[in-house]
């Protein structure tokens, strides 16, 4: 939760999902709601739950002013249509005032997943673009051997950031078929 962060009940799941060696993602929920940190809840996971929390989404201001999130694979502020409920996403420039703060978390996802792939790490310090598939390929992997915690943002009742969670599902975590 933005307001209250890691809440009793996410702790306990969580150690359940530990037992079970169960690949995960987060979703930072209730940004629109008073109170809302999402950088906060980014060091609660850490030091609450012992996870890598890597952003693939930030907001787009928060409380009132919450309006969207930012790509941050592929660098692009996405606003969801107010008229029919969020179904449908605009895609956009990230604003100015919040390019740096992309900027910043981009380098900090490209190095949590050239932990884990030469490739990232040779193609980064080449100075070479990094594809898209190649990062999502890595942080892919690094989900399900449980490395890094893929984290998304958004607020569902005003069905803002949802779509790309779903995306998230199906990118980043086990298919059934792939499970023992």
């Amino acid at each position: 939760c933005a307001v209250g962060g890691v809440e009793p009940q996410t702790e306990t799941v969580w150690r359940q999902a530990d037992n079970y060696n169960v690949p995960r993602i987060a979703f930072i929920n209730k940004m629109d709601r008073m109170g809302a940190n999402f950088f906060s809840v980014l060091d609660q996971m850490e030091k609450k739950l012992g996870a890598n929390p890597v952003p693939l989404f930030i907001p787009i201001g928060s409380e009132g002013d919450f309006s969207g999130v930012i790509d941050i694979i592929r660098k692009k502020a996405l606003t969801f249509s107010k008229d029919n409920q969020g179904k449908d996403i605009i895609e956009t420039d990230i604003p100015l005032d919040l390019q740096d703060l992309a900027n910043q978390w981009y380098e900090k996802l490209i190095d949590a997943v050239a932990s884990f792939s030469d490739e990232i790490t040779e193609l980064y310090f080449e100075g070479e673009d990094i594809p898209e598939d190649m990062i999502r390929k890595t942080l892919r992997e690094c989900t399900l051997s449980r490395s890094l915690l893929p984290v998304f943002v958004g607020s569902s009742l005003k069905n803002i950031g949802v779509q790309t969670l779903l995306d998230g599902v199906v990118d980043l975590l086990p298919s059934p078929l792939e499970l023992p």
